[in-house]
């Protein structure tokens, strides 16, 4: 398995980044699926983030190391329309995967007599307008539930296109990428829904957090033709122990309600407020702040080219990292099927099974895709024609809810 990742331990490649997105796309599918008691451990249930955060936070460290690479060896038309080609290979994945997923959701609501599947996942529209609603689906306008990442991540992309060249300046880029988050939240600017009226995932506010990890991806090159080392937030204690305690503070609040709900008295009646109202869709600043603190304790503690996650133990992790859009796609499909199973038996046997089997199918995936891709790299190396492109950034997703 480990022969066919990617770059391992070289310097173009942080395999850091590929680990941790692996599992934030095992969260992901842990986590849509209800009743799936190992959910209980994820992220989302010990913090104000989740792997949503993660996967943006990284998939903007992604696309700042290899389109920044673009702009300086081709120029901003280059790397710029590298980046729309990128979006446009998303979206026709999207559209695959909307057309397979409400065929998979709609034909087990018929099999089962289980209409309530349609409502919940929100494709009842497309049982009762099936033309405008794919209509609305090709104009991004028409998300059902577990299809709203993907045209997340489309609009990033193609917000960052035009903001390429200001990879060179981070302090204007983030001024900028700062005052709209903020002017998303305050007046709520979003994208519109057919349904809802605005995007679930906003992507104004969302913006924020992926243009942060352009800036801290993005290595400017040198005079010599070499690069410079990826700008890194320096350790500081004072840092370090404010990061511990926005984490600890968000575990509390997260833990405390399920496993001492009586202690909920103590908490002023303004205090309590404000955690019920830390939004997820708008990236309430809450949310924004644990995901860059728990960034920065992980960032220090292993540090590029940790022996770990080099080793055969992380490689199937590094292996869906590496991957990341078909593994997305086909664990959209597969934590519907272990729904189902759970649905049937929520007993330890079934619950090992579905999360055990689940991990085994994506890093199969993973494989798959890795696979092909060497293929490609032997025909080159026997001197076929092959055509050079950029490292593609995976897809960042998440949970709905």
């Amino acid at each position: 398995m480990r022969g066919l990742i990617r770059g391992g331990g070289g310097a173009a490649r942080d395999l850091r980044v590929d680990f941790f997105r692996g599992l934030a796309l095992w969260f992901i599918f842990i986590d849509h699926i209800p009743g799936n008691r190992l959910g209980d451990f994820t992220l989302r249930n010990i913090a104000f983030c989740d792997a949503t955060e993660a996967f943006v936070l990284l998939a903007g460290y992604a696309a700042g190391m290899a389109y920044g690479a673009a702009l300086d060896r081709r120029g901003w038309l280059f790397g710029g329309a590298a980046l729309l080609r990128r979006a446009a290979t998303l979206y026709v994945a999207h559209i695959f995967l909307f057309v397979v997923f409400a065929a998979q959701v709609g034909y087990s609501a018929a099999l089962l007599d289980s209409p309530a599947y349609l409502d919940e996942l929100q494709l009842d529209p497309f049982r009762e307008q099936p033309y405008h609603a794919l209509l609305q689906a090709l104009l991004l306008r028409y998300q059902p539930a577990f299809l709203d990442i993907l045209p997340l991540y489309i609009a990033l992309l193609a917000m960052l296109a035009p903001a390429l060249p200001l990879l060179r300046q981070p302090v204007l880029l983030l001024g900028l990428s700062g005052l709209l988050y903020v002017l998303a939240r305050l007046l709520g600017l979003n994208m519109p829904n057919w349904i809802d009226g605005g995007w679930f995932f906003n992507p104004f506010a969302w913006q924020f957090l992926f243009f942060i990890g352009c800036t801290l991806g993005y290595a400017p090159r040198l005079a010599g033709g070499g690069r410079a080392p990826a700008p890194a937030v320096p350790f500081r204690r004072d840092l370090a122990a404010a990061s511990v305690l926005v984490l600890l503070l968000g575990a509390a609040a997260m833990l405390i309600p399920f496993h001492a709900p009586e202690w909920l008295a103590l908490v002023p009646e303004s205090l309590g407020l404000l955690l019920t109202t830390i939004d997820k869709g708008a990236l309430h600043p809450f949310r924004l702040l644990s995901i860059l603190a728990l960034a920065y304790l992980v960032g220090h503690a292993v540090p590029p080219g940790a022996a770990w996650v080099q080793a055969r133990a992380a490689a199937p992790f590094v292996l869906m990292g590496q991957h990341g859009l078909p593994v997305f796609c086909f664990g959209i499909f597969l934590s519907f099927l272990g729904r189902l199973a759970l649905e049937q038996s929520d007993r330890g046997v079934m619950q090992f099974a579905v999360n055990s089997g689940g991990l085994a199918a994506l890093v199969a995936v993973g494989a798959i895709a890795a696979w092909y891709r060497e293929g490609g790299d032997r025909k080159a190396a026997t001197g076929a024609p092959r055509t050079v492109g950029l490292p593609a950034a995976a897809p960042s997703s998440t949970t709905p809810a």
